[in-house]
């Protein structure tokens, strides 16, 4: 297909397409002559993972291409490609912090320390933003989050044992950033539902 039938079929404009292009975020098409290529449906799925992460996920484009970048030629340690794409995911924490506080985390929820792993970094601000706003933390509130998310993870990771490593990758590294918006809107959903569950209290 030519570039125009590309864009009408992503719905993305040709002129970002082209960006896209010069930036190394989608392949060139096959030259056909000087001045055209042909493009087929690899684009057009490349097409979707870039409208996944930076239209419903709302990535700036600089993390999008690290994300890319890493299914593309993913680091020869699994754990340093999944850090590596966790740190492209909000939030960032650009600068390094005392870990204390996750550290803890980690330790109570039997989980491995690894200071150099972005979630480290984001868990700290996040017990801080916690404790800040006056809310409890302390062991047990750890759990609570804690234990069902080693279940999750564990059910997320099962698939990977029958995949070639290629394929392990980008489904880590895409499942990442697109199953944790599913996540929270489930724990919302959840929440709907137990609020509607309780028992009605009636007014003396």
């Amino acid at each position: 297909m030519k570039i125009s039938e590309l864009s009408e079929r992503s719905g993305v404009p040709v002129a970002t397409l082209k960006y896209y292009i010069r930036e190394g975020m989608l392949p060139r098409g096959a030259a056909t002559s000087p001045t055209s290529a042909e493009y087929d449906d690899e684009h057009l799925a490349r097409l979707r993972v870039i409208s996944a992460l930076a239209g419903v996920r709302g990535l700036p484009l600089s993390r999008v291409r690290d994300i890319l970048a890493l299914i593309d030629t993913p680091l020869a340690d699994p754990v340093a490609t999944m850090g590596r794409a966790v740190s492209a995911l909000p939030p960032y924490v650009d600068e390094p912090i005392a870990d204390d506080r996750a550290r803890t985390a980690i330790a109570w929820a039997g989980l491995t320390y690894d200071p150099d792993f972005a979630a480290v970094g984001q868990l700290e601000t996040a017990i801080r933003a916690v404790e800040n706003a006056g809310l409890p933390w302390d062991e047990a509130t750890l759990h609570r989050y804690a234990d069902p998310m080693r279940d999750v993870a564990a059910a997320e990771v099962a698939p990977t044992a029958r995949q070639t490593p290629a394929e392990a990758t980008a489904y880590a590294v895409l499942g990442t950033a697109l199953y944790e918006p599913v996540i929270l809107a489930l724990r919302r959903l959840a929440h709907q539902h137990q609020l509607e569950l309780r028992p009605t209290v009636d007014e003396p």
